[in-house]
Protein backbone atom coordinates (compact mmCIF):
# COMPACT_ATOMS: atom_id res chain seq x y z
CA UNK A 1 0.00 0.00 0.00
CA UNK A 2 1.49 3.09 -0.86
CA UNK A 3 1.86 6.01 1.85
CA UNK A 4 -1.64 8.10 2.71
CA UNK A 5 -1.36 10.99 4.24
CA UNK A 6 -2.90 11.76 8.10
CA UNK A 7 -0.20 9.25 9.67
CA UNK A 8 -0.26 11.47 12.93
CA UNK A 9 -4.02 11.10 13.19
CA UNK A 10 -3.52 7.82 12.65
CA UNK A 11 -0.94 7.24 15.65
CA UNK A 12 -3.26 9.47 18.00
CA UNK A 13 -5.89 7.33 17.64
CA UNK A 14 -4.08 4.28 18.64
CA UNK A 15 -2.38 5.67 21.01
CA UNK A 16 -5.53 7.21 22.65
CA UNK A 17 -8.41 5.04 21.92
CA UNK A 18 -6.86 1.79 21.08
CA UNK A 19 -3.62 1.15 23.64
CA UNK A 20 -4.93 3.55 26.39
CA UNK A 21 -7.69 1.26 26.72
CA UNK A 22 -5.24 -2.21 27.24
CA UNK A 23 -5.72 -3.53 23.80
CA UNK A 24 -2.01 -4.57 22.80
CA UNK A 25 -1.75 -7.15 20.01
CA UNK A 26 1.35 -5.85 17.87
CA UNK A 27 -0.26 -6.74 14.52
CA UNK A 28 -3.60 -5.46 15.32
CA UNK A 29 -1.63 -2.21 16.40
CA UNK A 30 0.48 -1.84 13.26
CA UNK A 31 -2.82 -2.91 10.73
CA UNK A 32 -4.70 0.29 12.39
CA UNK A 33 -1.58 2.93 12.07
CA UNK A 34 -1.15 1.68 8.43
CA UNK A 35 -4.82 1.74 7.40
CA UNK A 36 -6.13 5.20 6.36
CA UNK A 37 -9.63 5.01 8.21
CA UNK A 38 -10.75 8.34 6.51
CA UNK A 39 -10.07 7.00 2.93
CA UNK A 40 -13.29 4.65 4.25
CA UNK A 41 -15.38 7.34 5.40
CA UNK A 42 -17.98 9.34 2.72
CA UNK A 43 -16.23 12.99 2.30
CA UNK A 44 -18.49 14.92 3.90
CA UNK A 45 -17.34 12.88 6.99
CA UNK A 46 -14.18 12.53 6.74
CA UNK A 47 -13.00 15.05 9.67
CA UNK A 48 -14.27 12.55 11.95
CA UNK A 49 -12.61 9.53 10.70
CA UNK A 50 -10.14 9.16 13.27
CA UNK A 51 -12.64 10.31 16.33
CA UNK A 52 -13.98 8.21 19.11
CA UNK A 53 -17.29 6.90 17.67
CA UNK A 54 -18.74 5.36 14.88
CA UNK A 55 -19.34 7.07 11.47
CA UNK A 56 -22.41 6.63 9.07
CA UNK A 57 -22.09 5.34 5.95
CA UNK A 58 -25.08 4.89 3.12
CA UNK A 59 -27.40 2.83 3.76
CA UNK A 60 -28.30 3.20 7.16
CA UNK A 61 -24.90 1.70 8.08
CA UNK A 62 -21.77 2.62 10.21
CA UNK A 63 -18.10 2.51 10.09
CA UNK A 64 -17.29 0.95 13.59
CA UNK A 65 -15.90 2.48 16.07
CA UNK A 66 -11.87 2.38 16.10
CA UNK A 67 -11.49 0.93 19.65
CA UNK A 68 -14.62 -1.71 18.58
CA UNK A 69 -12.50 -2.73 15.81
CA UNK A 70 -9.19 -3.11 17.19
CA UNK A 71 -10.65 -5.23 20.42
CA UNK A 72 -12.91 -7.07 18.15
CA UNK A 73 -9.90 -8.02 15.98
CA UNK A 74 -7.27 -8.87 19.15
CA UNK A 75 -9.87 -11.29 19.99
CA UNK A 76 -10.25 -12.85 16.93
CA UNK A 77 -6.36 -13.76 17.50
CA UNK A 78 -5.34 -14.55 14.22
CA UNK A 79 -2.91 -15.72 12.03
CA UNK A 80 -1.02 -15.26 9.01
CA UNK A 81 -2.43 -18.63 7.63
CA UNK A 82 -5.73 -17.86 8.47
CA UNK A 83 -9.17 -17.70 6.06
CA UNK A 84 -11.42 -15.23 7.70
CA UNK A 85 -15.16 -14.70 6.80
CA UNK A 86 -16.73 -11.47 7.99
CA UNK A 87 -20.60 -10.82 8.04
CA UNK A 88 -21.07 -6.98 7.49
CA UNK A 89 -18.81 -5.63 5.09
CA UNK A 90 -19.70 -1.79 5.52
CA UNK A 91 -17.38 0.72 3.71
CA UNK A 92 -14.39 -2.30 3.86
CA UNK A 93 -12.56 -0.87 6.82
CA UNK A 94 -12.69 -3.63 8.93
CA UNK A 95 -12.02 -5.87 6.03
CA UNK A 96 -8.81 -3.72 5.17
CA UNK A 97 -7.74 -4.53 8.83
CA UNK A 98 -8.58 -7.71 8.93
CA UNK A 99 -6.61 -8.61 5.57
CA UNK A 100 -3.43 -6.83 7.13
CA UNK A 101 -3.55 -9.95 9.50
CA UNK A 102 -4.96 -13.00 7.31
CA UNK A 103 -3.66 -14.83 4.42
CA UNK A 104 -7.61 -14.79 2.99
CA UNK A 105 -10.89 -12.61 4.14
CA UNK A 106 -14.36 -13.32 2.35
CA UNK A 107 -16.86 -10.68 3.49
CA UNK A 108 -20.31 -10.57 2.60
CA UNK A 109 -22.69 -7.25 2.51
CA UNK A 110 -26.09 -7.19 2.03
CA UNK A 111 -26.68 -4.07 0.70
CA UNK A 112 -25.18 -4.05 -3.25
CA UNK A 113 -24.28 -0.35 -3.06
CA UNK A 114 -21.91 -0.61 -0.59
CA UNK A 115 -20.36 -3.95 -1.37
CA UNK A 116 -19.70 -2.64 -4.53
CA UNK A 117 -17.87 0.80 -3.29
CA UNK A 118 -16.06 -1.44 -0.69
CA UNK A 119 -14.79 -3.68 -3.36
CA UNK A 120 -13.70 -0.91 -5.85
CA UNK A 121 -11.56 0.86 -2.65
CA UNK A 122 -9.97 -2.36 -1.54
CA UNK A 123 -9.03 -3.10 -5.41
CA UNK A 124 -7.54 0.88 -5.14
CA UNK A 125 -5.19 -0.01 -2.35
CA UNK A 126 -4.08 -3.00 -3.86
CA UNK A 127 -5.81 -5.55 -1.34
CA UNK A 128 -5.45 -8.81 -3.47
CA UNK A 129 -6.18 -11.67 -0.69
CA UNK A 130 -9.96 -9.80 -0.40
CA UNK A 131 -13.23 -11.20 -2.28
CA UNK A 132 -16.24 -8.67 -1.52
CA UNK A 133 -19.79 -11.03 -1.71
CA UNK A 134 -23.60 -9.50 -2.04
CA UNK A 135 -26.05 -11.55 -0.12
CA UNK A 136 -27.51 -12.63 2.94
CA UNK A 137 -24.52 -12.66 5.94
CA UNK A 138 -26.66 -14.81 8.61
CA UNK A 139 -25.90 -17.75 6.42
CA UNK A 140 -22.26 -17.57 5.74
CA UNK A 141 -20.71 -18.98 2.57
CA UNK A 142 -20.18 -22.65 2.62
CA UNK A 143 -18.49 -22.91 -0.60
CA UNK A 144 -14.82 -21.07 1.17
CA UNK A 145 -16.00 -23.24 4.56
CA UNK A 146 -14.01 -24.18 6.80
CA UNK A 147 -13.00 -20.78 8.46
CA UNK A 148 -10.34 -20.32 10.95
CA UNK A 149 -12.04 -17.02 12.26
CA UNK A 150 -15.60 -15.36 11.50
CA UNK A 151 -16.83 -12.02 12.33
CA UNK A 152 -19.71 -10.60 12.36
CA UNK A 153 -20.36 -6.57 12.51
CA UNK A 154 -24.07 -6.60 13.12
CA UNK A 155 -26.36 -7.06 16.20
CA UNK A 156 -27.82 -10.74 16.04
CA UNK A 157 -30.85 -12.20 18.15
CA UNK A 158 -28.80 -15.34 18.78
CA UNK A 159 -25.21 -16.70 16.96
CA UNK A 160 -26.06 -17.64 13.60
CA UNK A 161 -26.28 -21.68 13.68
CA UNK A 162 -24.81 -21.52 10.00
CA UNK A 163 -21.67 -19.48 11.02
CA UNK A 164 -21.08 -21.84 14.05
CA UNK A 165 -21.13 -25.23 11.22
CA UNK A 166 -18.81 -23.05 9.16
CA UNK A 167 -15.79 -22.73 11.43
CA UNK A 168 -12.81 -25.12 11.63
CA UNK A 169 -11.60 -27.13 13.96
CA UNK A 170 -10.38 -24.32 17.03
CA UNK A 171 -11.93 -21.67 14.50
CA UNK A 172 -13.28 -18.51 16.69
CA UNK A 173 -16.35 -16.76 15.71
CA UNK A 174 -17.16 -13.56 16.98
CA UNK A 175 -20.78 -12.49 16.96
CA UNK A 176 -22.72 -9.39 18.60
CA UNK A 177 -25.57 -10.69 20.24
CA UNK A 178 -28.63 -10.03 22.36
CA UNK A 179 -31.57 -7.22 21.46
CA UNK A 180 -32.01 -5.17 18.23
CA UNK A 181 -30.48 -2.41 20.13
CA UNK A 182 -28.51 -3.57 22.70
CA UNK A 183 -25.84 -6.35 22.53
CA UNK A 184 -22.93 -8.48 24.33
CA UNK A 185 -20.09 -9.05 22.33
CA UNK A 186 -19.80 -13.31 22.13
CA UNK A 187 -16.93 -15.24 21.33
CA UNK A 188 -17.61 -18.80 20.14
CA UNK A 189 -14.54 -21.41 19.73
CA UNK A 190 -15.19 -24.57 17.83
CA UNK A 191 -13.68 -27.89 19.81
CA UNK A 192 -14.88 -30.65 17.54
CA UNK A 193 -18.23 -30.87 17.64
CA UNK A 194 -18.72 -28.96 20.79
CA UNK A 195 -19.00 -24.61 21.07
CA UNK A 196 -17.21 -22.81 23.92
CA UNK A 197 -19.34 -19.66 23.89
CA UNK A 198 -17.75 -16.57 26.45
CA UNK A 199 -18.97 -13.10 26.73
CA UNK A 200 -16.75 -9.98 26.35
CA UNK A 201 -18.05 -6.47 26.85
CA UNK A 202 -21.44 -4.24 26.12
CA UNK A 203 -21.70 -2.87 22.31
CA UNK A 204 -24.38 -1.47 19.77
CA UNK A 205 -24.36 -2.28 16.70
CA UNK A 206 -26.44 -2.02 13.57
CA UNK A 207 -29.33 -5.67 13.18
CA UNK A 208 -28.04 -8.24 11.63
CA UNK A 209 -30.84 -9.01 8.78
CA UNK A 210 -31.34 -12.01 7.39
CA UNK A 211 -32.34 -15.63 7.67
CA UNK A 212 -30.98 -16.18 10.76
CA UNK A 213 -31.04 -12.87 12.11
CA UNK A 214 -33.86 -10.40 12.47
CA UNK A 215 -36.58 -9.22 10.19
CA UNK A 216 -36.06 -6.76 7.34
CA UNK A 217 -38.47 -3.74 8.73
Amino acid sequence: MEHFPRQAERNRMVDAQIVARGVCHPGVLAALRKVPRHLFIPCDCQAQAYEDHPVRIACGQTVSQPYMVAIMTELLELAPTDRVLEIGTGSGYQTAILAQLAAEVVSIERHAPLADIARQRLMELEYSNVTILCGDGSLGYYERAPYNAILVTAGSPAIPAPLKEQLGENGRLLCPAGGRDFQRLIKVIRKANTYIESESISCIFVPLIGEEGWPAQ
